[in-house]
C-alpha cells in the first residue's frame, strides 16, 4: 500500500518506492524487535548488516562509492519512513546523511573508496564526536588535541553524547590541530576504532528518551592514527568542513520531527476515536477535536516549511539561516503537539508502553541536539 501522507513537491516516484518500502519493512521487520532493543539500549549490530542489504544506507551516495546513487530526496524518504513506523533507535540518518557526505565532500580519493563502500554495506557504523563535555555548540573550542607525530597523529581527548557511539566503528573526530588558533585550528580525523589503541567507549548514556538509541561517551587517550586519516588531508579545514554540512543535519533534524508530528497524530486520533468517556468517544468531545484541529495545523505548517527547504537543498540554496530556523520551528512545534497529544491519552499517555508517551520523551531531544534552538535564533539573527 502506498503511503502518501508525506506526498511532496521534491518526492519522485522513486522517492515513493523507497518510502513504501522502507516503511514495511521497519514496521513489520523491526517493529517487533524495538522493545527488546529499547531495553538492551541499543539496535542488535546484524541490524545495521540488513540495513545495508535493504538498500537503506548510503542511499544518496553515488553507485561509484557503494551508494545508492540517489540524490538527498532518498535519504529524506528513509527518514520519514523510519517515522511512520515509530522507530527512533536507528542512527541511519547520521550515518548516511551526515558522516557519509562528510567523507564524500571533503575526502581524498582514497579516502571515499577505503570507507564509503564499507558504510553503504553497514560493515561499518557511523559516528561524529563533536560535543565534549565542556564544549557544546562552540565548535572552535574544542580541547581533544591531535599532534603530528612523522607520519601519525597522537590524538588526546574525550567526547560525550555522541549518536551510534557504542556501535559505531568509524567515527569523524572533530580535534584541533593547532590549539593556538580558534576555526583555523580545527581538523577532522577519521578514526577506524578497531584499528587503533588508545580508543575506548565509556557508558552508553541513559537518556530520557530514545532509549534504542546508543548514545555515549568516547575517550582517546595515545591515540595514534595515520596521517592519512586527516579528513582532505590538510589541517586546519575542519571548522569550514562543519559550517557546509551543519544546514543539512538540520534539515534531517527537521524531517525527523515532522515524521514523529504525523505518527503522533495518527496514533492519537486511533486512540480518541475508539476510547470512550462518559459513554462516547473522546473525540465527540469539542476539546478533543478542536485540540486535533491545532496540532494538524501545526503538522501541516511545518510540513509545507520542510518540504520547501528539501526542494531548496536539492537546488543547493538552503542557507544556514534558512536550515536554523527551520530546525528551531519544527521541533518546537513537534514537542507542543506531542504535548497536546499525550495529553488526550488520559493517564495512558503517561504509560511507557504506549507509543505516545515514547514520542513525546524523544521528541524532547530534538530542540538541543544539532545545536540548541537558543543557538538557531542566534545564528539566524545574524542574517536580519
Amino acid at each position: 500500500m502506498t503511503i502518501d501522507c508525506f506526498a511532496a513537491p521534491w518526492m519522485t516516484d522513486e522517492h515513493q518506492m523507497l518510502l513504501d518500502s522502507a516503511t514495511r519493512f521497519f514496521t513489520e521487520q523491526w517493529g517487533p524487535r524495538d522493545e527488546a532493543w529499547r531495553a538492551q539500549g541499543m539496535m542488535d549490530r546484524a541490524a545495521w548488516r540488513e540495513a545495508g542489504e535493504q538498500g537503506f544506507l548510503c542511499a544518496g551516495i553515488p553507485e561509484e562509492y557503494g551508494g545508492g546513487g540517489g540524490d538527498f530526496g532518498h535519504e529524506a524518504a528513509l527518514i520519514l519512513a523510519q517515522g511512520v513506523a515509530g522507530l527512533s533507535g536507528f542512527g541511519g540518518s547520521l550515518h548516511s546523511g551526515i558522516v557519509a557526505p562528510y567523507i564524500l565532500h571533503y575526502g581524498t580519493e582514497a579516502q571515499k573508496r577505503r570507507w564509503l563502500p564499507r558504510l553503504a554495506t553497514g560493515e561499518l557504523v557511523g559516528a561524529i564526536a563533536m560535543t565534549e563535555p565542556g564544549t557544546g555548540s562552540d565548535l572552535q573550542g574544542v580541547r581533544t588535541l591531535a599532534l603530528r607525530e612523522g607520519d601519525t597523529y597522537r590524538i588526546n581527548g574525550s567526547k560525550t553524547f555522541i549518536t551510534n557511539g557504542q556501535l559505531a566503528n568509524l567515527v569523524i573526530l572533530v580535534t584541533k590541530t593547532n590549539k593556538d588558533e580558534g576555526a583555523h585550528g580545527v581538523s577532522l580525523m577519521v578514526v577506524e576504532t578497531d584499528e587503533v589503541q588508545g580508543f575506548r567507549r565509556g557508558r552508553n548514556l541513559d537518556k530520557l528518551g530514545m532509549e534504542a538509541q546508543d548514545t555515549s561517551e568516547l575517550f582517546f587517550d595515545d591515540m595514534v592514527v595515520p596521517k592519512e586519516n586527516l579528513l582532505g588531508g590538510t589541517e586546519g579545514q575542519g571548522f569550514f568542513q562543519l559550517m557546509q554540512e551543519l544546514p543539512q543535519e538540520r534539515l534531517i533534524v527537521a524531517l525527523a520531527g515532522v515524521a514523529a508530528m504525523q505518527f503522533a497524530m495518527k496514533e492519537t486520533l486511533a486512540y480518541t476515536k475508539e476510547r470512550k468517556a462518559f459513554g462516547k468517544p473522546v473525540f465527540s468531545f469539542q476539546n478533543s477535536r478542536f485540540k486535533l484541529a491545532e496540532c494538524q495545523a501545526m503538522l501541516l505548517a511545518c510540513q509545507a516549511m520542510t518540504d520547501a527547504a528539501v526542494v531548496a537543498h536539492l537546488q543547493g540554496k538552503l542557507g544556514v539561516d534558512r536550515a536554523a530556523l527551520l530546525k528551531y520551528y519544527v521541533t518546537e512545534h513537534q514537542f507542543k503537539l506531542a504535548d497536546e497529544c499525550l495529553q488526550l491519552f488520559g493517564g495512558y499517555g503517561y504509560m511507557r508502553e504506549y507509543p505516545i508517551a515514547r514520542v513525546w520523551a524523544d521528541s524532547r531531544v530534538q530542540r538541543i541536539y544539532g545545536g540548541t534552538n537558543e543557538i538557531m535564533k542566534e545564528l539566524a539573527s545574524r542574517f536580519l
